[in-house]
């Protein structure tokens, strides 16, 4: 909402003053369509050359996800952070091995069905019970499983980060196939260099469209959209170590209601809930 919110600020305020101060739409409006065509369609081959085809489907898809409101909120945290403390005061009241039915089937634990905002994520349950199948096991110390759990983020990061980097070159692309069409309109110009002054005028004004259009595109929309999909990027990381930390704290024999202290920590200020209001949480969901 607030991606349409901001578009529409840049394009009011940019067109409005030009307006206001006497500008004339007509030229712009005469040559967007053909400007538009060029840049976008050089812009859309360049990318399509750029990048491999999980990468495409990844842009796409971040950059449909930046319209909507995050799903990283205060609720999902209280919620992931309630269900780690139900699986580690399970495990810790009865045992590793009571807890070996949820990890190797979580669609049908009861655990993971109570919290169906984190629950239902495939990759956060993924990540929670591999680590939780290899807590079970016992062959890994915490320092192993530290290291594993860095390696695997890390990776989670680089390929989250690939679609960023892809909208990243398409912002900055986007100006130089404007001075392409902008050049190219010089030169259709040189070549009606006999025409009436005001005729040579309003050519030059419609080449000069391009670069315009390649400068607005990249700077207030396509450099915007690249810095919210990082954004994004880094929730869901720290959602990731989050779940780290709590789980390692519990390794090292903390007890679940502080295991799940340390996870709160890890979460950024504006999203973490309050330690009495996750406890609040924890105790009501019992």
């Amino acid at each position: 909402m607030f991606v349409i919110i901001g578009w529409v600020v840049v394009l009011g305020c940019v067109f409005g003053v030009f307006i206001a101060h006497g500008g004339n739409m007509g030229p712009i409006l005469k040559a967007l369509p053909w400007e538009m065509a060029m840049i976008g369609g050089a812009t859309l081959g360049a990318f399509l050359v750029n990048n491999q085809m999980k990468v495409i489907k990844s842009t796409i898809a971040s950059s449909l996800a930046c319209f909507k409101g995050s799903k990283y909120t205060k609720a999902r945290y209280m919620e992931l952070l309630a269900l780690m403390f139900d699986i580690l005061q399970k495990a810790r009241k009865e045992g590793l091995m009571s807890i070996e039915k949820d990890v190797e089937d979580p669609h049908s634990s009861p655990l993971f069905q109570k919290y169906p905002a984190v629950g239902t994520d495939h990759h956060v349950t993924e990540f929670i019970t591999d680590y939780l199948r290899m807590m079970v096991s016992g062959n890994l110390n915490a320092h192993e499983i530290e290291s594993l759990m860095d390696s695997e983020i890390e990776t989670h990061h680089h390929e989250a980060h690939a679609s960023v980097a892809a909208m990243q070159r398409v912002a900055g692309g986007l100006p130089a196939f404007g001075i392409v069409a902008a050049v190219l309109g010089v030169v259709k110009t040189m070549g009606s260099v006999g025409q009436p002054p005001a005729v040579l005028g309003a050519m030059i004004g419609s080449a000069l469209v391009g670069t315009f259009l390649g400068i607005l595109l990249a700077y207030a929309f396509a450099e915007p959209l690249a810095g919210l999909m990082e954004q994004k990027v880094e929730e869901g990381s720290k959602e990731l170590q989050c779940i780290k930390t709590t789980l390692l704290a519990s390794m090292q024999g903390y007890a679940p209601q502080v295991a799940i202290e340390f996870g709160r920590k890890v979460l950024y200020s504006g999203d973490r809930p309050s330690f009495v209001e996750l406890e609040s949480h924890v105790k009501g969901k019992k």
